[in-house]
């Protein structure tokens, strides 16, 4: 019975090809927004969580003063060495701590310069910010602890003021300062927030102070939590031990933040979620403008071939017979349209997202439940039509002209 009923339904679709086309391309459309809909958004929530991570390993990071909302602070008093010398000594949970302080400066080489970021710290940095020397080494002890004018370049610096040449071995000026170029770190790009993370030149903490800033202030402490230690963990136990260093009271509030790198990535990814959940549902309702459509031209079609019906009706078809033809045809219509759809969702897809830097992630199940509620659509919206068709009066019927 079946069978019948889908190769009549076949025949029908067939006999009207040009309608039948224009009633799909709802549910052609519909599917098709959804899927890319939830491909983009789940494109740009990788692309964000990557670059959060990228930033480093289980990072947090500690300002002195307190932030009091977006670009509002409250200072406080400045961190030291010492500080950041005292997390990684005194707390088995910090895997590296990095005591930075940078600025905006000019970096001149013979006839170019570039305005840049200089940032001086130690060795350890590297390992908190998770970065590699592409060419050249890190900094010696000696360079370190005795202040040397040594550098290290980020790759924007480089192209910029060395263009394909290696800098390695050459001079830099800095603020009329000559600082040696001992190497060049790899290329990490941009972040989430559209930051270059290669824009900038690192140096020992020592020369910062006395070459570029003129003073010893420590403007950061940049911490990496060891493997196995939740981040929260870590959190606390920073705050506990500088909230001693710092001697605050149990009544006082603290007079620095930390912020937990993990915490802003799941508040972006959640908004970007969220944002994709929107734009889905926004897309959902074409699938049921979509539905519609077929409704109504079933309706019209159950209203053309009234004699049709009444035919088989009076040769001994029985009513479940003829709802099944009808049903079946607005499943068949429906589910062309969904898998139409699909196909024309991932060539759209792979194209949107390639224009606008995102990766590609598709999600099988939003593929599936699209189809699946395109079908739905057909059984949903054909029903009526069907049911309207097989309780038609087969004398009537035959009087229709």
């Amino acid at each position: 019975m079946f069978g019948n009923a889908l190769l009549l339904a076949l025949r029908a679709i067939r006999r009207n090809l040009m309608r039948s086309t224009l009633t799909t391309l709802g549910i052609v459309i519909g599917v098709a927004a959804v899927i890319v809909m939830v491909t983009i958004g789940a494109g740009a929530t990788a692309q964000v969580t990557a670059q959060i991570e990228s930033l480093g390993s289980n990072l947090l990071l500690i300002r002195a003063g307190q932030r009091m909302g977006p670009g509002a602070r409250v200072a406080g008093k400045p961190f030291t060495v010492e500080d950041a010398k005292a997390i990684g000594r005194d707390l088995a949970s910090v895997a590296a701590v990095a005591a930075t302080a940078d600025t905006g400066k000019s970096v001149i080489y013979g006839n170019r310069n570039w305005s840049t970021v200089i940032t001086g710290t130690d060795n350890s940095y590297f390992t908190v910010r998770g970065r590699t020397i592409a060419l050249g080494r890190p900094f010696a002890d000696n360079e370190v602890k005795g202040g040397r004018t040594v550098c290290i370049l980020g790759e924007t610096v480089r192209k910029e003021l060395y263009g394909a040449q290696d800098p390695v071995g050459n001079q830099v000026r800095i603020q009329g300062i000559a600082c040696k170029v001992i190497g060049v770190l790899g290329a990490k790009g941009r972040t989430a927030g559209g930051q270059d993370q290669d824009d900038l030149v690192v140096m020992p903490l020592k020369a910062y102070w006395r070459r570029v800033a003129g003073n010893h202030r420590v403007e950061m402490i940049q911490v990496s939590a060891k493997d196995g230690y939740a981040t929260e963990r870590v959190q606390r136990d920073i705050e506990a031990l500088l909230r001693e260093r710092r001697h605050i009271g149990p009544t006082e509030d603290d007079d620095f933040t930390v912020f937990d790198l993990r915490e802003i990535t799941q508040t972006l990814t959640g908004t970007t979620q969220i944002l994709t959940a929107l734009l889905g549902a926004v897309a959902a309702v074409s699938l049921l403008v979509g539905g519609i459509g077929i409704m109504n031209i079933m309706l019209v079609s159950v209203t053309e071939r009234t004699r049709e019906i009444g035919i088989r009706l009076a040769v001994g078809a029985r009513e479940r017979e003829v709802l099944l033809q009808f049903l079946v045809e607005a499943v068949v219509l429906s589910s062309f349209g969904g898998v139409v759809g699909i196909v024309v969702a991932l060539v759209g897809s792979v194209g949107l997202t390639h224009l606008m830097g995102l990766p590609f992630v598709m999600r099988g199940g939003i593929v599936v439940l699209a189809f699946l509620f395109s079908a739905a659509v057909g059984v949903g919206f054909g029903f009526f039509p069907a049911r309207k068709a097989a309780r038609l009066d087969p004398i009537e019927a035959l009087r229709y002209e």
